[in-house]
């Protein structure tokens, strides 16, 4: 082809970095109007009339563009341009091997607020309702999220990145204690089995992250009318819709539960709680935001139940408990693609119990012999005081490519004093002094391909070392958007509060892990596969201190957990129904605290599942929920000191009998389809275990180990009736929806 007198022709071919063609590329000289798209082989040809050096363009969505210096002379020129693939979080693959994922940002989200309040053995609590999906056990007589093998204090619970500690009620004797916040306060949550991020630590086994609310649509109230107590608030939106403030209290008394419910406990002073919140949230000039939470509450109960090693007498239990949690962050673009990150908590806990000895007409008994019955009563006050300050930046490299960086500064100071049946007080101080600082990128080589990289740092002034922990995380998307994720890192943690001051010498106890997953994710369905492996080192063992009291003695235990898990959530296949699917195998072992070997801990079993079903009727206005809750048997086992041997025997063991609980629960929408009408209302029934099928625990021992008692259920079944007024804004539409 001959070319006009003074132009000359360019072509060539566009390829992307895997040297696959690319078609309907834009190559253009800037500036001018010459220019040409690619074809389907990705071939480009055409002339101009410029002269010298020159920029060539190359762009097409989805694409970095690409601007390449040329140089034009009288000869046709052939420049071939490799142009990369734009990674966008739409299309890239997401690192998330031991992370469920649910928030407004997120494709096939795993559980929102209202997937917790319509699972019906969650009974609107946090905590439960994560315990449907895999990974999780079945412990109903102690609070907290049992993981993977590990206890509930190897899991760890953070809002908008704080940690928050006593997440729950305190506890009592044999009956699990609820979380004291509500699930809408948050608009996703994290809920990492394993693997978590650099970010956060001091947790063996995972942790659970929760992020609040930003602004709400509009000034809202609502009222709560329940079995339980009442409670309501208010939220409030500024007219340039840039801030906001909320408050809300709540009664809680179960004296009409009591009515509708049978429980085996004899509870002389039913439990009864007050609770109050408040809220502020700004916007910021420069899109970022300051948030601000604040609670307090007080709650108190008492029950008796029968003494286990006496057929007449009675142990009874009185706690009275104030908790207060003071929660700010700060989040700001500071310039230069760099966020700042910053916040500051504050919480208080006291405690006061009383346990008592008491004979069949409830009179307080002390009984010196045998030794053992006297110190069954005893008063124990605990004060604990806790800050944590936590400071990140954060700069978006490129594309989904950053870096983020910080550091945590954690203060406690727990005030405890023991008296004994003879007045004898022992009183105790520990404080805590613990710094971090934590570094981690996020490295995207292409939509398919990406790894996080990070590492933390840690010092305690109580165990006086500092510890090294590495994450690594790596993720590949396949051409049908189902990807594989490899998670790796090593986690720390200190003693157990109860177990401290600990002897001289002590390190930290700690785990490493190694998941594997598969998953594939959409609006309507989600299916996850993940096979892990958690090894432990350093695990404590104890040792009675002067007082007779167990502490943290030596680094001597050790142990490991292994499983595969599967999770279906589905949302298509059956018309208005939502219903998942969770199973868990797990093997684990270990030898720790006074255990004489290593066996598998009374708190895990080796298989567990959960089935949840959720079907709206809009006909009827009303929602149907189903949940089944299924393990396998726990071991259980009475370990003694042998003080002739001078160590901790096994004197008897076995297993429980299998975990089977169905819940339902039913919600009425008698507003839905009213026009013009600012008030809405939602009818709630719940039935926890509603076949009152048996449930066993575990097994509590007398003093002697010659008779041993079930701890089961405080009740064959719950009954729950409520109802939920909302002012201002119309909720129904959410709870049909669903997501469905």
């Amino acid at each position: 082809m001959i070319c006009a007198k003074g132009q000359v022709r360019i072509s060539g071919h566009i390829t992307d970095t895997k040297n696959k063609h690319v078609a309907g590329a834009s190559i253009s000289i800037k500036n001018s109007y010459d220019g040409a798209t690619s074809d389907s082989a990705g071939h480009y040809s055409f002339i101009t009339s410029e002269k010298g050096e020159q920029i060539l363009l190359v762009s097409i969505i989805g694409y970095t563009p690409v601007e390449q210096k040329i140089n034009i002379t009288a000869q046709s020129l052939l420049v071939n341009v490799s142009i990369k693939e734009l990674i966008t979080e739409l299309k890239a693959v997401v690192i998330s091997a031991g992370s469920f994922v649910a928030s407004d940002r997120n494709k096939g989200a795993v559980l929102n607020s209202l997937d917790i309040v319509t699972t019906p053995s969650a009974n609107g609590d946090v905590t439960s309702a994560f315990k449907t999906l895999p990974g999780t056990q079945q412990v109903g007589e102690s609070e907290g999220l049992f993981v993977r093998g590990g206890s509930a204090t190897e899991t760890k619970i953070y809002m908008d990145g704080n940690l928050v500690n006593n997440f729950f009620y305190s506890s009592t004797p044999g009956i699990a204690t609820r979380g004291r916040f509500n699930p809408f306060l948050f608009k996703g949550t994290v809920f990492s089995s394993g693997g978590y991020s650099a970010l956060y630590g001091q947790a063996l086994s995972a942790a659970l992250l929760l992020e609040s609310n930003d602004l709400p649509e509009r000034t809202q109230a609502d009222l709560a009318l329940s079995v339980v107590g009442v409670g309501g608030g208010i939220q409030h939106l500024s007219k340039d819709k840039r801030s906001s403030w909320g408050v809300s209290a709540n009664y809680t008394d179960l004296w009409l539960a009591f009515k509708l419910n049978t429980f085996k406990q004899d509870f002389f002073d039913r439990p009864v709680a007050s609770q109050g919140d408040a809220n502020f949230r700004i916007k910021t000039k420069n899109g970022g935001f300051i948030k601000y939470y604040g609670y307090i509450s007080s709650n108190k109960t008492g029950f008796r139940d029968s003494d286990i090693d006496s057929a007449v007498l009675k142990d009874a239990f009185i706690i009275d408990n104030l908790n207060t949690y003071q929660n700010i962050n700060w989040k700001e673009n500071i310039g230069k693609g760099w966020k700042i990150n910053t916040g500051i908590s504050f919480s208080t806990n006291k405690d006061d119990i009383i346990n008592e000895l008491q004979d069949g007409g409830n009179v307080k008994q002390v009984i010196i012999t045998p030794s053992f019955y006297a110190f069954k009563n005893f008063n124990l006050n605990n004060k604990a005081t806790y800050g944590q300050a936590r400071f990140v930046l954060e700069n978006k490299l490129g594309g989904l490519n950053a870096i983020r960086f910080g550091s945590d500064y954690f203060y406690s100071n727990e005030k405890t004093s023991y008296t004994l049946y003879n007045g004898t007080t022992f009183s105790e101080t520990v404080k805590d002094n613990l710094a971090a600082f934590f570094g981690e990128t996020d490295v995207y080589l292409t939509n398919n391909l990406a790894a996080k990289i990070g590492g933390r740092l840690e010092h305690s002034d109580i165990i006086g070392k500092w510890n090294v922990a590495p994450r690594l995380s790596f993720a590949y998307k396949f051409k049908d958007n189902s990807q594989a994720s490899f998670a790796y890192g090593i986690f720390y943690q200190n003693p157990e509060r109860k177990y401290l001051p600990p002897q001289a010498g002590l390190d930290y106890s700690r785990a490493t892990h190694y998941i594997l997953q598969y998953q594939k994710l959409s609006n309507l369905q989600t299916f996850r596969l993940e096979a892990f492996y958690k090894k432990y080192d350093a695990l404590y063992k104890l040792a009675y201190d002067n007082n007779g009291r167990d502490i943290a003695a030596n680094n001597a235990g050790y142990g490991d957990a292994r499983g595969i898990e599967l999770f279906w959530r589905d949302k298509k296949t059956i018309k208005n129904v939502d219903y998942w699917v969770s199973y868990s195998y797990l093997d684990t072992k270990r030898d720790f605290l006074n255990y004489p070997t290593a066996i598998q801990p009374p708190f895990a079993t080796n298989h567990t599942a959960s089935f949840v079903f959720k079907r709206f009727v809009l006909p009827w206005k009303t929602g149907f929920n189903l949940s089944y809750n299924f393990a396998t048997g726990r071991p259980y086992y009475r370990i003694a000191y042998d003080s002739l041997q001078a160590k901790y025997t096994i004197t008897d063991q076995g297993k429980t009998i299998n975990y089977n609980s169905m819940s339902i629960s039913v919600n009425y929408l008698p507003n839905l389809g009213k026009k013009n009408t600012r008030t809405f209302l939602v009818w709630v029934l719940g039935i926890n275990n509603v076949l009152g099928q048996q449930q066993v625990y575990n097994y509590n021992y007398s003093n002697d180990g010659s008779r041993k008692v079930a701890v089961t259920a405080p009740s064959k079944r719950f009954i729950f009736i409520g109802a939920f007024f909302s002012f201002g804004i119309d909720r129904t539409q959410d709870a049909i929806n669903n997501n469905l």
